[in-house]
């Protein structure tokens, strides 16, 4: 009975070492991924940066009169 549990324990830490490892690799490869479109696209994502300034400035004035007008 001992050993039966002791077996089971044993494969449930090999299947969560995996599935760690596995997220880990994953995480990596997206993050590569992600540097690599940055690199590859950097013209465009300034404009769209720069596309996104006014409407932020539009929702950070409507926050500002929310707040003065309490």
């Amino acid at each position: 009975m001992a050993e039966e549990a002791k077996q089971e324990g044993k494969k449930a830490d090999a299947g969560k070492i995996f599935s760690t490892i596995f997220k880990v690799i994953l995480g990596v490869v997206f993050l590569a991924l992600g540097v690599s479109a940055i690199f590859r696209w950097w013209g465009d994502l300034l404009m769209v940066i720069k596309g996104c300034i006014g409407l932020f400035l539009i929702l950070a004035g409507i926050i500002t009169l929310a707040i003065a007008k309490e």
